[in-house]
C-alpha cells in the first residue's frame, strides 16, 4: 500500500479538476452517480484554465459551447484556451464566431489580431488590432 501512495504525484494543493468534482461528490446522496451539468463543466473548465491546463480546459469548453452556443463567455474562453495551447486555427474560428455574434467585443478583436500575428499573417491582423484599439479608446496620431 505504501508503494502506491508514494507513486501518486504531489501537487501544490488539490488539482483543479479534482477540487471541482469533489464539490459535488454527494449532491445526489452517497452511492448515486452525479451527472455533471453544463454549469459545472463551465466552472471546472475555468479552474483548469486558471491552472494553465489549456488543453483540458478546451476539451470541457468545447462541450459547454456545443450545449450553450448562444453564450459568449464560454466561446471566448475556448478561443483563449486554443490560443494558449497553440491551436491557432481553432482559436481563429471561435473568435470569428464571437465577433459575428457581438461585433463590438473588444477583446475578441484583439485576440483575433494576435492569433493572426502568431500565424505570421500580419497584414490580416492589422485591421483587427486597429479595431480593438479603437474600441478601447486608443487612437493613433497620424
Amino acid at each position: 500500500m505504501n508503494e502506491k501512495f508514494n507513486e501518486y504525484p504531489a501537487y501544490d494543493g488539490v488539482a483543479p479538476d479534482r477540487w471541482a468534482s469533489a464539490l459535488h461528490l454527494f449532491d445526489n446522496g452517497p452511492g448515486v452517480p452525479h451527472e455533471e451539468t453544463t454549469v459545472e463543466r463551465w466552472e471546472r473548465a475555468q479552474l483548469l484554465f486558471d491552472a494553465k491546463d489549456y488543453i483540458g480546459a478546451a476539451r470541457l469548453l468545447a462541450a459547454v459551447v456545443e450545449e450553450a452556443p448562444e453564450q459568449g463567455g464560454p466561446r471566448l474562453l475556448l478561443a483563449r484556451a486554443y490560443y494558449h495551447s497553440a491551436q491557432l486555427g481553432r482559436a481563429e474560428e471561435q473568435l470569428r464566431k464571437v465577433i459575428d455574434r457581438d461585433p463590438v467585443e473588444h477583446y475578441a478583436h484583439l485576440m483575433l489580431g494576435r492569433t493572426l500575428e502568431r500565424q505570421g499573417r500580419h497584414d490580416e491582423a492589422g485591421p483587427w488590432l486597429r479595431l480593438a484599439a479603437a474600441f478601447a479608446g486608443e487612437f493613433q496620431d497620424d
